[in-house]
């Protein structure tokens, strides 16, 4: 069996939840899992999810 997911509420701003539920459908996703392949693109980018490194410092 796979893992058990957590789950949680969650409040949307309605406008924003439309997006949402727009983008995940052109992609052929679930609304809950295009917000999770969202927040794992993002903790992957940010260095923050196990197994991927940290990104380098930004330069200013």
């Amino acid at each position: 069996m796979g893992k058990e997911k957590k789950a949680f509420p969650l409040r949307l701003d309605p406008e924003l939840y439309k997006a949402l539920e727009q983008w995940a459908g052109e992609e052929f996703r679930s609304v809950n899992g295009h917000i999770e392949f969202l927040l794992r693109e993002a903790l992957s980018r940010a260095g923050r999810l196990k197994g991927t490194p940290k990104p380098p410092a930004a330069k200013e």
